[in-house]
């Protein structure tokens, strides 16, 4: 055989190898930088790099990624004006939802159909609540559209982004059948109340995901128009604007617990995605001596999270709260997680105080409904990234939570125990 012959069989069997070593790149080029809230935008940017030059361990993780997407493909799109009854101001395109913790306590009868009076079990889910309302349709369309606009500004293929786009359309936007941009009844409490200002918490526990949703859309993903992008802004300009100067906004942000910073970070971010970096800059500064000085105990601990019957829950749930709000931070040059209090109290001093029960290393040493260690994994994780030597040793052990550790596709805190099981 020639030397000519020889280099083409050679070059030829390198090429069949490159290809079986290195996976091709995704043919979906490389979209910019979403301008996003929670998440940070230039690590999304890179993750995509890595995966598109065949990060096997990022490959296997975005799997589990698309199998949740996957899922979303064939449901919805969910709507409020599809439930049984409307919102008690008679409204259809209200949003609705029962507050989860309270129980007739008389039998149902036809003079009293409720069985009013309603009491209150702290940490006890009626099951009622997630039937008539639009809670359980809300949280399939956050979820719903975070997945399915990280799985495609992962993989390119349009059938993410067209649903993504489909499911906010129908919720937000359609003048058929969108969501008034208010929570007047929230977790409304038969025969007592039409709406309590503590419904908020409905929305602030993800609706920034939502915000980051369609900050990844909007960087070109096909479905998603411009028509679709300035109509969502100006409804995230009515909510917050609701948010910030209503009777029921202004109580919840007055909450001295976690209803308080979740509240503060659900306006924070959206102060942020609608362009006001001097709002979203003014909360984020506040939160050190209104919220973390005075939730946060010198030794971690936050008390008034330790009084609830899901006192691990409750912990894990309210550090969601003030991880994200540090995230949120990063924008206007606010770094929480270097902040400590005059008695010492910090962020990172709060994720020291699960990293115990979290890594498994000791019980915990409270009283919890229903204990789930993977509910601290998404919070070990941001402290670690954020510097802590600590939750960085802790972060081999974690216990991942049901799907998969998401973290590197989605590193922001997520609640991952939900309470409604």
């Amino acid at each position: 055989m020639s030397a000519r012959p020889r280099l083409a069989t050679l070059l030829v069997t390198v090429a069949t190898l490159t290809a079986v070593v290195i996976p091709a790149a995704s043919a979906h080029p490389t979209p910019r930088a979403p301008q996003t809230t929670v998440l940070d935008g230039a690590r999304l940017q890179q993750t995509k790099l890595r995966l598109d030059r065949g990060d096997h361990r990022l490959r296997r993780t975005l799997r589990q990624l698309t199998t949740r997407a996957d899922t979303w493909l064939d449901k919805g799109p969910w709507t409020v004006v599809d439930k049984p009854r409307p919102a008690p101001g008679g409204d259809v395109h209200d949003y609705l939802s029962q507050a989860p913790y309270w129980w007739p306590s008389q039998p149902r009868t036809t003079d009293n159909p409720w069985g009013c009076p309603y009491v209150q079990r702290d940490g006890e889910r009626n099951p009622e609540v997630d039937t008539g309302t639009d809670r359980q349709d809300m949280e399939k369309v956050f979820d719903s559209t975070y997945d399915l606009s990280l799985a495609w500004y992962y993989t390119g293929e349009r059938k993410y982004a067209e649903k993504a786009a489909s499911v906010l359309r129908t919720w937000f936007l359609d003048p058929a059948t969108r969501m008034n941009p208010h929570l007047n009844h929230a977790q409304f409490i038969p025969c007592m109340y039409d709406g309590r200002a503590i419904g908020i918490i409905d929305f602030s526990q993800s609706f920034t995901s939502v915000l980051d949703a369609i900050a990844i859309l909007n960087t070109g993903a096909p479905g998603w128009t411009r028509q679709d992008r300035s109509a969502m802004h100006a409804w995230n300009v009515d909510f917050r604007d609701w948010l910030a100067n209503s009777a029921f906004g202004k109580e919840e942000g007055a909450a001295k617990n976690n209803h308080g910073t979740f509240h503060d970070m659900q306006l924070a971010a959206l102060a942020h995605a609608t362009g006001d970096k001097a709002l979203t800059r003014r909360i984020v500064l506040d939160a050190r001596a209104k919220r973390i000085d005075a939730q946060i105990a010198a030794d971690g601990s936050q008390p008034q999270e330790l009084t609830r019957t899901r006192s691990w829950h409750y912990s894990t749930f309210a550090l969601v709260a003030y991880t994200r709000l540090a995230a949120i931070g990063r924008h206007v040059g606010v770094n929480l997680w270097s902040y400590e209090g005059p008695d010492g109290q910090s962020l990172f001093k709060a994720v020291d105080y699960l990293l115990p029960a979290a890594s498994g290393a000791a019980p915990w040493p409270h009283p919890d409904l229903g204990f789930r260690r993977y509910a601290a994994t998404d919070v070990v994780h941001a402290a670690a990234d954020a510097g802590n030597p600590e939750a960085r040793a802790v972060v081999p052990r974690l216990e991942p939570p049901p799907g998969g550790d998401l973290w590197e596709l989605r590193p922001a805190v997520e609640q991952l125990d939900s309470i409604a099981g």
